[in-house]
């Protein structure tokens, strides 16, 4: 993601402050009590937490009993994270330095939106990378029709890249690399994308290259 991180990396460094102060929506936290009770349910008791943000869900997830790392392109999310008291790394998600096998689980709400189309099966492969075997990925984006580029409308500056995919497409990119244990979308209103929510294992036959 090397040409499109310095942009990316910008605009959150520059509303860093203004998503720190910002509440959650109900739906936001049915997904992450979802998830978090399947990861409690199968023994898990690692997670790390890409595009992390501000660390609100780390957060929620480290007081839950998990051991949690996050990663996030941003030096202001970072700061924020490890202002928690959450362990947080500066890291590219598409290059992680985590050794292989770390994590009993995987979070992702809404940052791999920003992966270029052209890249993202390269992220699932390094998402992959870092999972035990078995282990469990929640994929969470917004999308339903098929758009990529940058969002002119955006208010953030500088304007950011945003890749969206028909439901279908979405679920057939993830199988790939992962079973899908579960497929749902949540409406976001008239006219507006939905949220697409994955529940995704890694297997023995993942592929790994």
């Amino acid at each position: 993601m090397a040409d499109e991180t310095a942009g990316l990396r910008q605009a959150y460094n520059n509303h860093a402050e203004q998503r720190d102060q910002s509440g959650i929506a109900d739906w936001k936290v049915e997904e992450r009590e979802r998830f978090v009770s399947r990861i409690m349910e199968e023994g898990g008791t690692s997670l790390l937490e890409i595009g992390a943000g501000t660390g609100r869900d780390s957060l929620f997830f480290r007081q839950k009993g998990l051991q949690v790392a996050c990663v996030d392109l941003s030096d202001e999310m970072v700061r924020l994270c490890r202002a928690k008291g959450l362990e947080a790394h500066r890291m590219d998600f598409g290059r992680m330095t985590f050794a292989d096998e770390s994590f009993d689980a995987v979070h992702a709400m809404n940052c791999l939106l920003h992966v270029p189309s052209a890249k993202l099966d390269g992220v699932l492969l390094e998402v992959s990378r870092v999972l035990r075997p078995g282990g469990l990925f929640f994929y969470g984006v917004y999308g339903g029709k098929r758009s990529e580029g940058i969002w002119e409308q955006d208010s953030y500056e500088p304007k950011r890249y945003f890749t969206m995919f028909a439901d279908d497409e979405l679920i057939g990119i993830a199988s790939r690399r992962f079973r899908v244990e579960d497929f749902h979308t949540v409406g976001m209103g008239e006219g507006q994308p939905h949220f697409q929510a994955l529940l995704l294992r890694k297997t023995a036959e993942a592929r790994t290259s």
